[in-house]
């Protein structure tokens, strides 16, 4: 009899380990990403095992009662057809319960996601190229220091279909990552985040009421960067997140699909100009 598979909460370890796997599927995740993403539902992680060998994994993100995103869905390339994933994709749904979720999903994957009652709702599009910052000297940018946070936090939950104010308050650790916001007349009209990776840097995610802030916002957050190219998850129906790509040299690398199983959130997508994270939402 064929051993059974055992689906547990990811360890700190296992989570390392997960981004590893995500790494090789040429998802190029951040250098730091495992630390806000447990910060963000540190049960939401799990991982399946065949004895001690971990082969399979997904992540199912609950921000609070009613909302919940799913990422990080992988096995190994050794294990794949032999039934172990739809045992972790189960294992991860019932853990979401009778929550909204959302995804964004790989191309392959799309068709399954729809046989589990997903629907697509746009594609994603990651651009990435070189970009050469240049300084930006303008009196509207500001770091996002612990005396801005909170007002980030609160212009943030327009963009967003649940509280994820403990992921953000990780994401946003000056330690880890560069994030400015655009302030205007005291109030915040933008705002976001550049992360080193395995290949680059990744902005997101990045936010803004116009298109010259976002530009703005853009430039803030590759003036600092070493060489190497910068990405940005782009919604594709939004036109003027796909201008901004293009404007700075960046081309189409990668693409997902933002799907739910559930009413679909309405959110600001004519505001939204880069993705947070595939993985989280």
């Amino acid at each position: 009899m064929p051993e059974q598979l055992r689906v547990t909460t990811a360890t700190p370890e296992d989570l390392d380990l997960m981004v590893g796997w995500a790494a090789q599927e040429g998802w190029n995740p951040g250098l730091h990403d495992a630390e806000a993403f447990l910060a963000a539902d540190p049960g939401g992680f799990l991982v399946g095992r065949l004895g001690d060998e971990p082969v399979s994994c997904i992540s199912v993100v609950r921000y609070g009662e009613g909302f919940g995103f799913l990422g990080f869905y992988i096995v190994v390339p050794d294990r794949r057809g032999q039934g172990h994933g739809i045992a972790t994709w189960r294992a991860g749904l019932e853990l979401l319960g009778e929550r909204v979720v959302g995804l964004d999903g790989v191309v392959e994957q799309q068709p399954a996601y729809r046989r589990s009652g997903f629907v697509l709702e746009h594609r994603n599009v990651r651009y990435g190229g070189a970009v050469t910052g240049e300084p930006v000297d303008d009196p509207r940018l500001r770091h996002v220091t612990s005396d801005l946070l909170d007002a980030v936090l609160v212009y943030d939950t327009a963009f967003f279909a649940g509280d994820r104010s403990d992921f953000l308050r990780a994401w946003l650790d000056p330690s880890r990552r560069t994030a400015l916001a655009l302030v205007e007349d005291g109030r915040v009209r933008g705002y976001g985040v550049v992360r080193r990776c395995l290949e680059g840097a990744k902005i997101g995610p990045l936010f803004a009421d116009s298109e010259e802030g976002a530009d703005l916002l853009f430039r803030g957050l590759v003036a600092g960067l070493e060489d190497g190219p910068v990405f940005l998850d782009c919604p594709e129906p939004v036109a003027a997140a796909v201008a901004l790509a293009t404007l700075h040299g960046l081309e189409p690398a990668f693409e997902t699909a933002r799907m739910y199983r559930g009413p679909i959130p309405e959110l600001p997508w004519d505001r939204t100009y880069g993705i947070t994270t595939f993985e989280l939402g």
